[in-house]
């Protein structure tokens, strides 16, 4: 199944309490549970003014789905087409 990088500007993404991240990732995890298990949400990482997540999904268009269901934005989404690390290079 694909794999999509998004991007999300959200300003002052970075100073956001524990209490919001929390809250958002609630909202987050109660439309994925509403869209099923074809889409999920593996990780994000959260930058001065943006968040990064990484999700699979079937397609892009469910990925917005996801965005447009929980408000969230999604201001870039790109498909994953390969992942290297360290090892790569042995």
């Amino acid at each position: 199944m694909p794999k999509y990088l998004i991007e999300r500007e959200i300003p002052g993404a970075g100073s956001l309490s524990q209490e919001d991240l929390k809250a958002i990732s609630q909202k987050s995890c109660g439309v994925l549970n509403k869209m099923g298990p074809t889409i999920q949400w593996q990780q994000s990482y959260v930058t001065g003014d943006k968040v990064y997540c990484v999700y699979i999904a079937p397609n892009e268009s469910m990925v917005r789905e996801h965005a447009a269901q929980g408000g969230f934005p999604a201001n870039r989404i790109s498909e994953v087409t390969q992942i290297i690390d360290p090892t790569t290079s042995e």
